[in-house]
């Protein structure tokens, strides 16, 4: 079964396959979350799906802003790490993102 996720202007097709109807629909509904329209911060429709390593060890997946750089880190659930979702501010509104303006780090 293909799936389609818009990331700001983009779109991203997700492919998820079980041994049967119940399997597939059950790996469909591990990538839960929602389009993205736009960058939380700039409003910006210029985003893409990136990924890093910290530390060696810490994997991450964000939306990224191209314009001004923010992001928006998927979290994975405790009881199924292969289930993720986009980080939400705690106490916000409901569906609000948890945007992260860019920080330079500070120079050495």
């Amino acid at each position: 079964m293909m799936t389609t996720k818009r990331i700001g202007r983009r779109q991203f097709h997700f492919t998820v396959q079980g041994n049967n109807f119940h399997e597939t629909v059950s790996e469909y509904e591990r990538l839960s979350f929602a389009d993205v329209a736009a960058c939380g911060i700039c409003g910006s429709d210029n985003l893409d799906l990136t990924s890093r390593v910290a530390q060696g060890k810490f994997k991450y997946t964000s939306v990224r802003c191209l314009d001004c750089r923010a992001d928006v880190t998927f979290g994975k659930r405790e009881d199924d790490d292969q289930t993720v979702f986009l980080r939400k501010k705690a106490g916000g509104l409901p569906g609000e993102l948890d945007w992260r303006p860019f920080e330079k780090e500070p120079a050495r």
